[in-house]
């Protein structure tokens, strides 16, 4: 999935949308080096590797990351723990999948 930087966290394409809007004015066709994420969503990029999942910064969407080798065992031991809201974790599990063979049949 795609995703946006602004002021040190990511937004999907929705809410950088509506970032863009509210904040008035545009940098769109600008190389992106002329201003700052601070000021202005940058992007879209893909959603990078990370040591844990990434969601929306506004809606809490799931940004559908690839993870380092911390960032799966995070997962794995969030998941197994049951730590978490119960709806994000069966997002990742079925995200991550890979991460749990032994459950697959």
């Amino acid at each position: 999935m795609l995703a946006y930087v602004y002021q040190a966290d990511l937004y999907c394409e929705d809410c950088a949308s509506k970032i863009k809007v509210h904040l008035g004015f545009s940098h769109e066709g600008q190389p992106e080096h002329n201003f700052d994420s601070g000021d202005y969503p940058k992007g879209p990029y893909p959603a990078g590797e990370s040591d844990t999942p990434d969601h929306c910064g506004n809606c809490g969407v799931f940004l559908e990351n690839s993870l380092t080798g911390d960032g799966e065992e995070y997962v794995k031991d969030s998941i197994r723990a049951g730590t978490g809201d119960p709806e994000v974790l069966a997002t990742w599990k079925e995200f991550y999948s890979y991460l749990f063979p032994e459950e697959e049949d």
